[in-house]
């Protein structure tokens, strides 16, 4: 019996969008159709490992390609794993996929842009509707009976019919009934010449009718024989020398979904102890999803040339979540499971060993190719800093590829690498000096910079969110202690002068007045109340203790709803006695004036630290107040 079912609102949204704003990319779909049913083929391998009853004495898979003219249609077929009812209403009529909204907000209308998108969201096949008017689905998933196939049919309208049907093979028919002005890909010449040009990588042979032949008068002699026409190798398993630029850039759209050209690639064959090769590439452009630190669909797994699973998480660390690709193990198990794995030592090999690959070909891009790594860092500079935290072993290497804005680059692009801080350091500076803030401008124009441009000291300005992450776990680099300018008693090292370090001292003295009745006003709202040198145009600032958490990170935390779970660290208020604000403070007799000044200077070092106020009104009628008695 037909059923008949509605798509989800965001296929209709996505259909909609492919039908009429992707028609200059219409070959994706058989890019997109083949890639589906070599997946296919690729599921079954890996069930039949512990099922081998699922391939029903046909273990040689194969895909087919075939165009009937009279009836004006396109054929996918392929003897893979599969589908039933319930599975192909699943996957052919719901997006059921976190970060769903996302993938939808970021559809433009751009064909370019979206192409890129809905591959690598897995849902290329609706990519079908930009050719066809029509498209049906045969499929008997492995293990169940002939009769208990089903069909599935759409003109692609909002709809889509189901029906139990047989089907004496395992496998996926996918038949397009072609729009009218869509006769090309009717052309057995022009169907072989995609599947060459974008699935000539794929593993399972491919199978189409094969080229015609000519008799001795010239006269073209048809045939309705198939023949394999793509290499039909892994393409991991073959010679650098034998694969080109191109070969290596289809395959990358094959196993990643992507329409972009990768930025780079690096493929290695390690022997020895671990016998593994790989095939590992680093993205053009960042997956809308990049940030929700899902694992999934990274690095894809292979034992022997089997495919086992796409979402081994044990395979490439989180801050390496962008990286795309494949890793074949030649010692792992046939039947692994995501038990073992847990447990193998010899899978932890494989990934440090892979991880290594992909940070040499991030210092070789670096080094070799600046422009391609610039543009590299801007999509997933802030994704690989994580690995500052997340990798120890490799905390100094991650360090050296991490690039920063700084209070001297001149611009809010992270361009700044430690090792370039370092070597313009200035004579007797032992440090390298940082600030975290919500965003660049809160940076450069902190009070916490005043002493350091003052004294040409370049500071680093941190204000990517995982900066606090960076920071909390880079103590030092190149035997350079990592400090914030905002945390502790101002300490300049050796590039303070003798006479500085006097300015320090007077500064400490001529503050005494003004430091007992900020304390006396303020009173719990701080921890400490101290004179400063590191000031020369605010009158004060708010500073944490050295073992406290930034200001910047509370605050933080504070958004994010942690702010019960913190602890009342109480900031210190650094003044600068010789503004005349303090001063004022300092000689100012009448009380009610006094009390004023002092909470409107801690106000204003609240909000020079990005922080709240605990009352904007009665800061403004304090502020008015003074502004009306100067009037």
């Amino acid at each position: 019996m037909k059923q008949t079912h509605s798509f989800q609102t965001e296929i209709k949204q996505l259909l909609h969008l492919m039908i009429h704003s992707l028609y200059s990319d219409k070959e994706i779909f058989l890019r997109e159709l083949v890639s589906n049913a070599a997946d296919a083929v690729d599921k079954l391998r890996f069930e039949a490992l512990n099922n081998n009853a699922l391939l029903d004495n046909d273990g040689e898979f194969k895909i087919t390609v075939t165009a009937d003219k009279d009836a004006r249609t396109v054929t996918i077929s392929d003897n893979g794993i599969g589908m039933n009812e319930a599975e192909i209403v699943e996957h052919l009529g719901t997006i059921a996929k976190s970060g769903t909204k996302a993938f939808l907000e970021n559809l433009t209308g751009d064909a370019k842009k979206d192409a890129y998108l809905i591959g690598q969201f897995g849902v290329g096949f609706y990519s079908s509707f930009i050719v066809a008017d029509e498209v049906t689905v045969e499929s008997r998933r492995a293990g169940l009976a002939e009769n208990e196939a089903v069909k599935w049919s759409s003109q692609g309208d909002g709809e889509f019919t189901v029906e139990k049907i047989t089907k004496n093979q395992r496998g996926t028919t996918v038949t397009l009934h072609l729009k009218a002005e869509q006769d090309e890909f009717l052309s057995d010449w022009t169907l072989r010449r995609i599947v060459k040009t974008y699935s000539d990588h794929i593993s399972v042979p491919i199978y189409m009718k094969k080229a015609p032949d000519y008799d001795d008068d010239g006269n073209v002699i048809h045939t309705d024989e198939l023949e394999v026409v793509n290499r039909a190798q892994a393409l991991w398993t073959l010679p650098k020398n034998e694969i080109s630029d191109e070969q290596y850039q289809e395959f990358y759209k094959h196993i990643s979904h992507n329409f972009d050209e990768p930025a780079a690639w690096t493929h290695f064959k390690v022997e020895g102890r671990q016998e593994y090769s790989g095939l590992l590439y680093i993205p053009t452009r960042a997956p809308f999803d990049l940030y929700e630190r899902n694992p999934k669909h990274g690095v894809k797994l292979y034992v022997k040339r089997v495919f086992i699973m796409d979402d081994a998480e044990k395979l490439m660390p989180l801050y390496l979540r962008f990286v795309r690709g494949v890793i074949d193990s030649g010692d792992l198990p046939l039947n692994v499971s995501r038990e073992i794995l847990q447990q193998s030592k010899d899978l932890d090999a494989i990934r440090q060993g892979s991880v290594k690959k992909v940070l040499a070909l991030l210092e070789d891009l670096q080094k070799n190719q600046p422009e391609k790594y610039a543009e590299f860092w801007k999509r997933f500079g802030s994704t690989l800093k994580e690995g500052i935290g997340e990798d120890f072993a490799n905390k100094e290497r991650i360090a050296k590829l991490c690039r920063f804005a700084t209070s001297q680059s001149g611009s809010e692009e992270q361009t700044v690498t430690l090792p370039e801080y370092v070597a313009r350091m200035q004579d007797g500076q032992d440090k390298i000096y940082y600030i975290t803030a919500d965003n660049y401008a809160a940076a450069k124009h902190s009070p916490h910079l005043e002493i350091f441009a003052k004294k040409g000291i370049e500071v680093l300005l941190l204000t990517d969110r995982v900066d606090e992450w960076v920071v909390g776990n880079l103590d030092e680099f190149d035997g350079k202690k990592v400090v914030s300018v905002a945390k502790g008693a101002l300490d300049l090292g050796e590039t303070a002068s003798e006479e500085e370090k006097a300015q320090q001292k007077q500064a400490e003295e001529n503050g005494k007045p003004a430091i007992e009745r900020i304390k006396t006003v303020l009173g719990e709202k701080v921890a400490e109340v101290r004179a400063t040198a590191r000031l020369t145009e605010s009158p004060a600032c708010l500073v944490v203790a050295e073992n406290q958490m930034s200001r910047h990170l509370t605050q933080m935390l504070e958004a994010a709803g942690a702010g019960e779970r913190l602890p009342d660290d109480k900031p210190i208020l650094e003044i600068n006695p010789e503004h005349r604000l303090i001063q004022q403070i300092a000689a100012e007799n009448n009380e009610e004036r006094r009390t004023d000044l002092i909470e409107l200077v801690f106000d204003q070092a609240v909000l020079a630290e990005g922080g709240k106020i605990d009352n904007p009104a009665v800061f403004v009628k304090r502020l008015n107040r003074l502004l009306a008695e100067k009037a």
